[in-house]
């Protein structure tokens, strides 16, 4: 929680500050067109994240340098190609699978560990009887048996050929802290039980987690990728201005060919499909532009960046993360907001109060310090009483002094601007059970109460308006926030009910009605039919009400990744029609 809490103080603490970039679409002789992002300019970079300096500062300074650039000529100046091998990722260890599962599969921890030890106790598989499928999920160690690896190499020989089989041992990184070693990684107990063959007696979900491990554990004992990354400099003819762009090309896929971690390091460029250029070569300036940025502070924790923190700094056990995050969450400490961990009012004032009466107990190394402890206790380089004597007696105080002055901790009362409409005294947000609500400060004379529609909200926003017209009494509609999402409802509430989903202005292609804008039971927006349940037209990705430039379909979707990219591309899976666009901040005059 103390984590959570301060990535949170991080977060308000850190200042944006403005920057500019610019990005130049170039041409050669040869086919495809492609991008390159102004490194330098006049001898400086123009982004220099790790002292955090930045060239170009405004909208001003970046149109003087566009009016510039746009004057010149510029040539191919060098073609750097390097050639790396690429190793897999060693075999899941219990942290590593919780992360895993977190990023591909959007299974918490808690799910991804029942889910394990189901595979592990045994699945029914008809006529073969009850098999354990995997290996014990909890496990710190990414050691493999020897027999294991032979069947693996055996396995890879068969199905891909003699090239994907790993030659000798890969240099694994050594993992910090110790290392208890008591089981082998995670894995997959029998190799003639592939995810395909027994996908019958499983439940999607076990599938699902099933198939990963497996996936991780043959991909750990293939050949490592082979991948050429190309480099292109681009230079004017006066050499002030210098573009770079950079583009991987797979020699042999090894590995991949069966895997590939995911990661939540969305900061990276996009990989651009580069031509065969020669040195020297004079190219085409066909567009530049400038786009706004503004510095981000420190993301919030996933699940599964949370798991990978508390691995690194030594806080709990493989057994105890998933409970770990269950607790904070389950008992209102933190929240999930689009994904990633937010603390509650609550959080932040319990870990305060913990922090201050329980500074010891409350440091981010005490658990660390604590299995270091017992280890020399076990090897008889401790006594185990002066361990349990120093930590126990400056407790046991804290913990009196505790109990006696702070009794039940609770976040205080917030006085609002609404009365009670009962007997017209003061309303004020009230902690409870399940959050604040809305109180009487009449109470116990007066019992009124009721929710919050918005918990965070300072002040409460008037309906947004719409030209749409009511269906039950034609009056204006407005868009309203309930406990499921956005929808449109009638401006004469209360006296009409009316209401309607949002719609995005693109019809269904299955049945001609409208697609309108839901939220799923977890809080994450959809898309879907408005005559389900008779249509089962459904998409996670927004609708966009413009004709694919390339096909006939008549309507494109729209995606955005954390890194405030906006993808937007065809549905039609034969058309390869796709747009990428970085999120644009404009610049509003006070």
């Amino acid at each position: 929680m103390r984590l959570v809490v301060e990535r949170e103080r991080e977060i308000e603490a850190v200042e944006s500050v403005e920057y500019w970039s610019i990005k130049g679409f170039f041409e050669g002789k040869v086919p495809p067109s492609f991008h390159a992002r102004l490194f330098k300019y006049k001898d400086q970079h123009v982004i220099n994240r790790e002292k955090k300096k930045f060239l170009l500062k405004d909208g001003k300074s970046a149109d003087a340098v566009l009016r510039e650039l746009r004057k010149r000529e510029f040539l191919l100046k060098g073609v750097e190609k390097k050639e790396r091998k690429r190793n897999p990722s060693p075999p899941f260890i219990t942290s590593t699978l919780q992360q895993e599962a977190s990023r591909k599969l959007r299974f918490s921890p808690k799910k991804t560990m029942v889910i394990a030890q189901q595979l592990y106790e045994g699945v029914e598989l008809g006529e073969e009887g009850s098999a354990g499928l995997i290996t014990y999920m909890r496990t710190d160690s990414v050691r493999v048996s020897d027999e294991a690896r032979e069947g693996a190499t055996e396995y890879i020989h068969g199905q891909y050929g003699e090239e994907y089989v790993r030659k000798g041992k890969l240099g694994r990184k050594k993992a910090k802290g110790k290392i208890q070693d008591a089981h082998e990684a995670v894995r997959p107990t029998y190799l003639d039980k592939p995810p395909q063959r027994i996908k019958g007696f499983l439940s999607r979900d076990q599938h699902a987690l099933y198939r990963l491990i497996w996936q991780r554990f043959i991909a750990s004992q293939m050949a490592p990728a082979k991948i050429e990354q190309t480099t292109f400099i681009i230079v004017d003819r006066e050499e002030d201005a210098e573009f770079r762009v950079s583009g991987d090309v797979i020699k042999f896929d090894g590995f991949i060919r069966v895997y590939t971690e995911s990661t939540e390091e969305n900061g990276k460029e996009e990989e651009e499909t580069l031509p065969s250029l020669s040195m020297g070569e004079k190219l085409l300036l066909k567009d530049i532009e400038a786009n706004q940025h503004f510095t981000q502070p420190p993301p919030r924790y996933t699940e599964a960046s949370l798991v990978k923190a508390l691995e690194e700094k030594g806080i709990g056990r493989p057994s105890t993360y998933a409970a770990i995050l269950s607790t904070i969450q389950e008992r209102k400490y933190a929240m999930k907001e689009d994904g990633k961990l937010r603390p509650t009012e609550l959080g932040s004032l319990v870990n305060d109060l913990l922090v201050d009466r329980f500074p010891e107990l409350m440091d981010i190394g005490f658990t660390a310090k604590l299995e270091d402890e017992l280890d020399r206790i076990e090897l008889g380089k401790l006594k185990w009483v002066k361990v349990v004597k120093h930590f126990y007696t400056p407790f046991n105080k804290e913990l009196t002094e505790a109990m006696d002055t702070l009794g039940r901790i609770k976040p205080q009362d917030e006085p609002t601007d609404q009365v009670c409409e009962l007997c017209g005294q003061p309303m004020v947000k009230r902690w409870g059970r399940h959050g604040r609500f809305l109180a009487c400060t009449g109470f116990p004379e007066c019992k009124n109460a009721k929710p919050i529609e918005d918990d965070d909200a300072a002040v409460k926003q008037p309906p947004a308006k719409t030209d749409i017209r009511c269906p039950e009494c034609s009056a204006e509609m407005v868009v309203k926030q309930g406990r499921f999402g956005r929808f449109l409802a009638c401006s004469k509430y209360p006296d009409c009910k009316g209401t309607s989903p949002i719609s995005t202005g693109v019809k269904c292609p299955l049945d001609g009605g409208d697609i309108v804008e839901k939220r799923s039971k977890k809080g994450r927006i959809f898309y879907s039919c408005s005559n389900w349940p008779d249509c089962k037209f459904a998409t996670w990705y927004k609708p966009i009400p413009q004709k694919c430039p390339e096909c006939s379909s008549g309507y494109l979707l729209e995606k955005r990744d954390r890194a405030g990219k906006t993808t937007v591309f065809c549905p039609d899976k034969n058309c390869k029609y796709k747009k990428v666009e970085e999120e644009k901040n404009l610049v509003t005059d006070n």
